[in-house]
C-alpha cells in the first residue's frame, strides 16, 4: 500500500515537472527568428578548463550589463625565446585570452578558431590548445619563426608549491613536539594525536609486511609519497583550485621515482628469476621472459594511470552533474530548476565519495609501491617478512 502511494506521488510530480517544463516552450514558439539566439552552455569548456592547467585560478564568473567578469587570482607568466629572450608577466596581462601582451597572446576557442581557418594541419600539428601561449606578430597572427618555452609558475605547480609547504610545515611540527617530549612521555595532542594513528597505520599495513625488517630503510619515502598525494588530492576537492593529482605529469613524475627506487632496490636474484625463470621448460621462457621483462614496466605504468584516471573520472563526474543544470535550463528554466534538485544531491553524494578516494588513492599508490620494492629485493616470486607470513607475486596485484 504504502509503496503504491509512492509511485502515485512520483508520477503526479514528474507530471506537474514535464508540464511546467514544456509550457514555456510551447508558449515561446511564435518568436521565431525575431530574437536573437543566445549563446549555450558549454559543457566541454567548462570541463576541460577544470581539469587541464592554467594561468590563473578561476573561481567563478560574474556578469554585468550581458558582460562576463572572470574572478580569478592571475599567475607568473615566464616565458623564453631563443630569438625574444626572457619574458615575465603576470597572467592578467592578457585579460583572459582577449588581447596579447608583449608579442605573446593567450590561446582561446576563438582564436584557435581563426588559426584553424587558414591552416588546420598547423593546429593538429603543433598541439594547440586553449590556455597556451603562442607568439605573435605586428598584425596580431601566430609567427611560427619564433620558438617559446613557457616555464611559468601555472596553477598545479603554485598548488603542489603550496602542498609541499604544508607538508614540511605539518612533519617539521609534529616532529619538534616529539623532540621536547610530547607525545613520548604524555600522550599526543592536536595534530600528533590527528596523524599519529596514520602513521602507524601506513608503518604497520604497508611498509612493514611488504617490506620485512627493511621497513625503516623505505619508510620515510612511503609516507612522504602518502601524504603528498593525499593534501593534493584534498586540495583538488576545494572550489577553484587544480587538479593535480589528475595531470599525468604529476603522476608520470610520481612514478618514474617509484620506478628508480625500485630499481635500486633490486639485487642479482630479482633479475634471475626475469631474464632466466628457474623450472620453466625451454619453450615456456621464450614466452615468459618478454612476458616478465615488461612487467617491470607495467609496475610504474599502472602507479602512473591508476592514481591519473580516478582522480580525473571523479573530478569530470562532479562537473558533468553540476553542468546538467545549465544544460537543462538552456533549454528550459524550469527544467534547470527540477534538474537542479537531483543534480546536487548527487553532486553532494559524490563529493563526498571523492573525499573517501582522496584517502583510498593515497593508499594503494604508497602500498604498490612497497609491494613492488619488496618483490624487487626479495626475489620477485613471493617472500617472507619477519613474521613469517607469505606475500604472493605481483602478478595478480598489477
Amino acid at each position: 500500500m504504502a509503496s503504491g502511494r509512492i509511485k502515485s506521488l512520483l508520477v503526479a510530480v514528474f507530471s506537474v515537472f514535464f508540464v511546467f517544463s514544456f509550457y514555456p516552450a510551447i508558449a515561446g514558439g511564435g518568436e521565431g527568428d525575431s530574437t536573437k539566439k543566445k549563446e549555450g552552455f558549454n559543457a566541454t569548456e567548462v570541463i576541460f578548463g577544470h581539469i587541464l592547467d592554467a594561468h590563473e585560478f578561476h573561481f567563478l564568473d560574474i556578469y554585468k550589463n550581458g558582460k562576463k567578469h572572470p574572478v580569478t587570482i592571475p599567475l607568473p607568466v615566464i616565458l623564453y625565446s631563443p630569438q625574444r629572450g626572457f619574458t615575465s608577466f603576470m597572467s592578467s596581462k592578457f585579460h583572459h585570452g582577449h588581447e596579447p601582451y608583449k608579442g605573446y597572446r593567450l590561446l582561446t576557442d576563438e582564436f584557435i578558431a581563426e588559426i584553424e581557418k587558414e591552416d588546420s594541419a598547423a593546429v593538429k600539428k603543433e598541439g594547440l590548445f586553449p590556455g597556451k601561449i603562442i607568439p605573435i606578430d605586428a598584425n596580431g597572427k601566430w609567427d611560427r619563426s619564433v620558438k617559446v618555452y613557457d616555464v611559468s609558475l601555472t596553477r598545479n605547480v603554485v598548488q603542489m608549491i603550496l602542498a609541499l609547504a604544508l607538508l614540511v610545515w605539518i612533519m617539521i611540527s609534529i616532529a619538534k613536539r616529539y623532540k621536547k617530549g610530547e607525545g613520548v612521555n604524555t600522550a599526543p595532542k592536536g595534530m600528533q594525536n590527528l596523524l599519529e594513528p596514520v602513521i602507524t597505520f601506513v608503518r604497520d599495513e604497508v611498509a612493514k609486511p611488504n617490506l620485512g625488517t627493511k621497513y625503516e630503510k623505505y619508510l620515510p619515502y612511503i609516507l612522504t609519497v602518502f601524504f603528498f598525494i593525499l593534501i593534493n588530492n584534498i586540495f583538488g576537492l576545494i572550489p577553484g583550485t587544480a587538479n593535480v593529482t589528475g595531470n599525468i605529469a604529476f603522476t608520470l613524475v610520481l612514478g618514474l621515482i617509484s620506478f628508480v627506487v625500485i630499481l635500486f632496490s633490486s639485487n642479482k636474484h630479482y633479475w634471475g628469476h626475469i631474464i632466466n625463470p628457474p623450472g620453466m621448460p625451454l619453450g615456456v621462457k621464450f614466452i615468459l621472459i618478454p612476458v616478465e621483462i615488461l612487467s617491470v614496466f607495467i609496475k610504474p605504468f599502472a602507479l602512473i594511470i591508476r592514481l591519473f584516471a580516478n582522480m580525473v573520472a571523479g573530478h569530470i563526474i562532479i562537473i558533468c552533474l553540476i553542468s546538467l543544470i545549465f544544460i537543462f535550463a538552456g533549454l528550459n528554466v524550469y527544467a534547470g530548476w527540477g534538474t537542479s534538485v537531483f543534480s546536487i544531491a548527487f553532486t553532494i553524494f559524490i563529493y563526498f565519495i571523492e573525499i573517501l578516494v582522496a584517502f583510498i588513492q593515497a593508499f594503494i599508490f604508497s602500498m604498490l609501491t612497497a609491494v613492488f620494492v619488496g618483490q624487487a629485493f626479495e626475489g620477485g616470486h613471493g617472500h617472507d617478512d619477519e613474521q613469517g607470513h607469505h606475500h604472493a607475486d605481483d602478478a595478480v596485484i598489477v
